[in-house]
């Protein structure tokens, strides 16, 4: 509203070309915002947007953490085009070579901008299952990023990861460290966690979402078992796989494992009553749905996913 208002004050003064190119710069400079939110810690919010509904590959947190020898990638959007983006905004900050990039865990919308990385031939860094997983979901993941993002997806590709973290790694930025752990099955079974030794900010990759209703694809009880041993980090400040940074971050997990936990009483019961996925589906964690952004399509994904694993407990 403040652009907007500044740029309506000098209608009178400037020609209507000027104008319009005034305007188009100001499209520009917020297209891909980039927050500085600790010393050399920089995050670009993606939007909450469903993957089905205006999906355009920029819906998770992105973020960069620059050291005294280079710079440190996490996560790198859903496109090239995104990852493309990244890049001219690190060349923004740091002249510095990107050395690192790291993906928290498999999914498209965070790792398929790793291609806009290739020529700085940095250590592409991940759970020493996300290989495999990258393998395995190669030709599913091309044909929805053909189908939802068309021309724009043309260019990425999955980039596996050339450095693997099997319990713990430590990347050396010079005046500062990056602790990368990785976890049991949880969220996927590819999750990656990093927390960083100057500031202590930790990110989290999709182990916590805030505002936008958590999702599950492997194991919600191994979900809820990461979130409690996360607790005990050190972090001053969390970012999230989707949502703002948060200060308060022990109560950001709080809220995500509580909806979790709703969401396993309430599938458990419904088994336990011989009720049926689908209606399992319109009832299950309804108490959690003002809480949450997107709750109605990812809430029944999640029971989707959980009501046939539990079924068998």
């Amino acid at each position: 509203m403040r652009i907007l208002m500044i740029t309506m004050s000098l209608l009178g003064l400037i020609g209507c070309a000027n104008l319009q190119a005034e305007q188009k710069a100001q499209i520009d400079a917020e297209a891909f915002a980039v927050e500085n939110v600790a010393d050399g810690i920089y995050v670009h919010h993606g939007k909450h947007l469903d993957i089905d509904i205006g999906y355009q590959g920029d819906i998770c947190n992105i973020s960069f953490v620059v050291g005294s020898k280079g710079v440190a990638v996490i996560d790198t959007g859903g496109s090239v085009k995104v990852g493309q983006q990244l890049r001219e905004a690190i060349r923004k900050v740091t002249p510095l070579p990107v050395l690192y990039v790291v993906n928290t865990h498999v999914h498209p919308d965070h790792v398929y901008g790793n291609a806009a990385f290739l020529a700085d031939k940095p250590q592409f860094v991940g759970h020493e299952k996300l290989a495999n997983a990258m393998e395995t979901r190669k030709e599913q993941y091309a044909k929805l990023n053909a189908r939802l993002l068309h021309d724009d997806a043309v260019g990425s590709e999955l980039v596996q990861p050339t450095l693997s973290v099997k319990t713990t790694l430590v990347l050396d930025l010079g005046d500062r460290t990056l602790t990368l752990t990785a976890h049991p099955v949880a969220h996927t079974n590819t999750d990656v966690s990093m927390i960083d030794s100057k500031t202590a900010t930790l990110f989290t990759g999709d182990l916590l979402f805030i505002e936008r209703t958590p999702v599950v694809e492997a194991d919600i009880k191994g979900l809820i078992g990461e979130i409690e041993k996360l607790k005990s980090s050190p972090a001053k400040q969390v970012v999230p796989g989707h949502g703002p940074v948060a200060k308060n971050w022990v109560a950001a997990l709080s809220d995500a494992q509580r909806y979790l936990n709703v969401l396993l009483a309430d599938v458990r019961k419904s088994i336990k009553n011989n009720e049926g996925m689908e209606k399992a589906m319109e009832t299950a964690a309804t108490s959690e749905k003002d809480k949450w952004q997107l709750f109605e399509i990812a809430n029944r994904r999640n029971v989707n996913t959980i009501y046939p694993a539990l079924e068998w407990e």
